[in-house]
């Protein structure tokens, strides 16, 4: 713990994808060690602004949606203006981008700390070094929040998502759903290859076992919803929407959420839902949630040479490292997980 009379504000310019956006919790949370009087606040876009909310050790969220594939300067002005008037002392910037570090540079913040990224001399002036050597997306970013000379620790905290009993129980009544355990299906993802593609057999099988089910994400998902709708002669309930602030919602009040490996996983492992993320071409070690507590891995025992590829679209072996998950073998693990968090 540091200096506890430095209370100049703190502000993280995170990654701004949903689960790099919760993952990046962690850093608040050894922000607040370090510095326990100094408060903190979140550059957020509109659609990641309702996880704000839920994040212990957070001030505020500064909405600013930037124009995507350009710099906008004169955006970047208008929020740098925004920033000088905030007094931030440091300013962590997430992000490797040029784009990422023109408002905290342009506000003057004194402490502008992140990697080399592309050739950010001056924009950031405290650089961080040795990032080839954090091979986990956490470790990138959790090291920013400490002395270029401190050693990583062997654990970091995990990411906090607080959602207050009272107003699941509200989004329950809201949206007419019973109070018996409910599976939160997360069907969607960025990438086609990280999708399974059992969601429909795996909700007709815990339907037939007695769970409600509730299709969650955004209008993107709209189509797999009503396929999973569909499979399950419409018992299933489509909860995809526009407002991220739903699918929070959903994942807390659920029982258990099966997901693929996206944002709605990271949030369901955040709030701590025991949470089973389905993994075919990209590697847990790298972005398994991080709550180890309530969070399972599920992978196709098979051993493929290909496996992780990291790619969007599978060129190889048929989409086998997701295929071979079958939807009985994911049903009996969802009952196995709920009992167990029942009992605990």
């Amino acid at each position: 713990m540091e200096d506890s009379a430095d209370v100049r504000p703190t502000l993280i310019v995170p990654y701004m994808w949903i689960g790099d956006f919760v993952r990046g919790h962690t850093v608040v949370r050894v922000l607040k060690q370090r510095w326990p009087n100094r408060p903190v606040d979140l550059l957020v876009t509109s659609l990641c602004a309702p996880l704000v909310d839920y994040m212990p050790g957070v001030r505020a969220g500064i909405v600013w949606d930037l124009p995507r594939s350009r710099l906008a300067l004169a955006k970047q002005r208008e929020l740098a203006a925004e920033l000088r008037a905030r007094g931030y002392g440091t300013a962590l910037v997430l992000p490797r981008t040029w784009k990422a570090a023109i408002a905290p540079a342009l506000a003057g913040i004194p402490e502008r700390v992140g990697f080399f990224g592309e050739a950010r001399f001056g924009l950031i002036n405290r650089i961080r070094w040795g990032e080839k050597a954090l091979p986990r997306f956490i470790d990138k970013n959790a090291a920013l929040a400490l002395p270029n000379s401190a050693p990583l620790p062997p654990e970091w905290p995990v990411p906090q998502l607080a959602v207050p009993p009272e107003e699941t129980a509200r989004w329950r009544q809201a949206n007419g759903l019973g109070t018996g355990p409910a599976v939160a299906l997360g069907p969607g993802s960025v990438g086609a290859s990280k999708r399974w593609t059992y969601y429909p057999e795996a909700a007709r099988l815990l339907i037939e076992r007695g769970f409600d089910v509730w299709v969650v994400g955004g209008p993107g998902e709209k189509t797999l919803a009503q396929e999973i709708v569909s499979a399950t002669g419409g018992k299933a309930r489509d909860l995809t929407g526009t407002d991220l602030r739903n699918g929070i919602l959903a994942m807390a009040a659920a029982s258990v959420a099966i997901s693929n490996d996206s944002g709605l996983m990271h949030i369901a492992a955040a709030i701590g839902t025991p949470t089973m993320g389905i993994f075919g071409p990209t590697s847990p070690y790298l972005w398994a949630p991080l709550n180890g507590l309530a969070a399972t891995v599920l992978q196709t025992k098979s051993k493929l040479s290909c496996q992780p590829c990291q790619r969007t679209v599978c060129t190889m072996n048929d989409h086998r490292c997701m295929r071979d998950i079958a939807a009985a073998e994911v049903t009996d693990i969802a009952q196995r997980v709920m009992a167990q968090s029942s009992v605990r």
